[in-house]
């Protein structure tokens, strides 16, 4: 299990600069812009709509996954401002994946991504749910960082050993150890998880405070965000990265797909879109759940 530590306080001299639609990075190739989608999940008509933004309007016409399971645009049109065009944010917001432009940057929520499909303690989807929804509906919270980063284990072992800022492991399928930067802390049921998560998003953002010297995370901040607490006992070992290819006990109804290098071209978009797949789920290991009828 992940250990306790509490890490030197690092001094930063500038505001994150993380990449979103509103706030794209200018790349040498053209405008770089990342799309939040908490615990990964993404229909297969959003996601054939990214694709036609790529298509339409980018000289790379591929959808790029990230590490966090997010997706990401490049070489999309960039204007003097360092905006994109209104017509291509538009374009984007008509796939559904932003929801929120104030809070673009900051639903970076990981999640075991067969939660509630095959396997763990607990199925995490309605705790990712109450999450973003509790992230969405707090104006304060837009200031979090870009890099502010929350994971959640469902008791498989499958995240323990990404660092988050916030998060929690499920211990069973009624309560969960929440974690805080580096530390453990309390156990919680899980039907008060989410809150509690939203709780201490709100701490770290008074206690980082404004400024380009502010903290991009937990770690960073000079005082603990909360005491640590022991290490549950029933926290399970770190598994290993889910395999590609069908996926054990789902009876041939998952898949997960690889996306070599990060990458979605037009074919694999067009094997995860087809009219079979249900729904899709990026994972962090440069892949997509394929979820079949």
């Amino acid at each position: 299990m992940a250990p306790v530590s509490i890490a030197e306080p690092t001094r930063r001299t500038r505001g994150d600069l993380c990449p979103g639609v509103l706030r794209p990075w200018p790349a040498s190739d053209g405008a770089l812009v990342r799309l939040r989608v908490p615990g990964g999940r993404v229909s297969p008509a959003a996601l054939s709509a990214l694709h036609g933004v790529a298509v339409r309007y980018g000289d790379d016409d591929n959808v790029h996954v990230t590490t966090r399971a997010n997706l990401q645009l490049r070489a999309l049109p960039i204007g003097p401002d360092g905006q994109l065009p209104g017509e291509v944010v538009a374009a984007i917001a008509e796939t559904g994946l932003l929801p929120a432009p104030g809070h673009e940057l900051v639903r970076n929520v990981l999640v075991s991504p067969m939660t509630g499909l095959v396997g763990g303690s607990a199925d995490l989807r309605p705790v990712t749910d109450a999450l973003d929804a509790g992230l969405l509906a707090d104006p304060a919270l837009g200031g979090l960082p870009g890099r502010f980063l929350f994971v959640l284990d469902d008791g498989r072992g499958d995240l323990l050993d990404r660092s988050c800022d916030l998060g929690l492991v499920a211990l069973d399928a009624d309560t969960a150890q929440l974690r805080v930067g580096e530390a453990w802390s309390d156990v919680v049921p899980l039907a008060e998880a989410a809150d509690r998560l939203v709780e201490l998003a709100r701490a770290f953002v008074d206690a980082r405070g404004v400024g380009p010297d502010a903290p991009w995370h937990v770690r960073e901040l000079p005082t603990p965000l909360v005491a640590a607490r022991p290490a549950d006992g029933r926290l399970p070992s770190p598994a290993p990265v889910l395999p590609y290819g069908p996926v054990a006990g789902s009876a041939g109804q998952i898949e997960h797909i690889e996306a070599p290098g990060g990458i979605l071209d037009r074919h694999s978009i067009a094997r995860l879109t087809g009219g079979d797949v249900d729904e899709l789920i990026v994972t962090p290991w440069r892949g997509v759940l394929a979820v079949r009828e």
